[in-house]
């Protein structure tokens, strides 16, 4: 079995890093509860609800990384990760964190490729030219996401589906745990 992932919110727990660096950089006390159900959505949407010019995505990302040295990946995940032939992420995220977290937790043996959708020139998710880029290469059985960009590409290129902690988009699968993949989505 082959499986596309996104990263955060789905290999890593990094929506507390994620609205913290947003609440700082609105320089305003935002609810950290709204401000997490816009960037689940996606921080473009969220940027635009809460008034943030784009021209500070850099320094978002600056944050991003810098809070998120202390994200975890989700618990029971290094079982689904080593039941996996190739395992392929597919990330909005800069390349160097993505590899930090990685390595400070022993995960990196378990991807065979890692595409930082932007710094590898290809359009922001739900955009499907970083999917497409990977289906020339692998066949990828499954894709895992938290938010419906994630998952929209897969279903428009014919590829099953895993929501993870989020009941409200549409896919073949709906996970809370990662305790559950293996009797829910393996046996299937």
């Amino acid at each position: 079995m082959n499986i596309l992932w996104d990263f955060d919110g789905t290999l890593f727990d990094t929506y507390p890093a994620l609205v913290e660096g947003f609440v700082r950089l609105s320089q305003r006390d935002l609810d950290r509860n709204e401000v997490l159900r816009w960037l689940k959505v996606d921080s473009k949407t969220a940027f635009k609800h809460f008034g943030i010019n784009e021209d500070r995505r850099d320094e978002y990302k600056q944050l991003d990384i810098q809070y998120s040295k202390a994200s975890k990946p989700f618990d029971h995940l290094t079982e689904v990760l080593a039941a996996v032939d190739n395992n392929i992420i597919v990330t909005h995220r800069d390349r160097e964190s993505a590899d930090y977290l990685l390595e400070k937790y022993g995960l990196s043996k378990y991807f065979t490729e890692i595409v930082s959708v932007e710094e590898q020139g290809f359009n922001r998710k739900p955009h499907p030219s970083s999917y497409e880029f990977v289906l020339k290469k692998y066949d990828i059985d499954l894709v895992v996401g938290d938010r419906e960009l994630d998952l929209l590409p897969a279903r428009q290129l014919g590829i099953k589906t895993v929501a993870f902690q989020n009941r409200n988009i549409e896919a073949d699968f709906h996970l809370n745990s990662y305790a559950e993949f293996m009797p829910l989505v393996f046996q299937k």
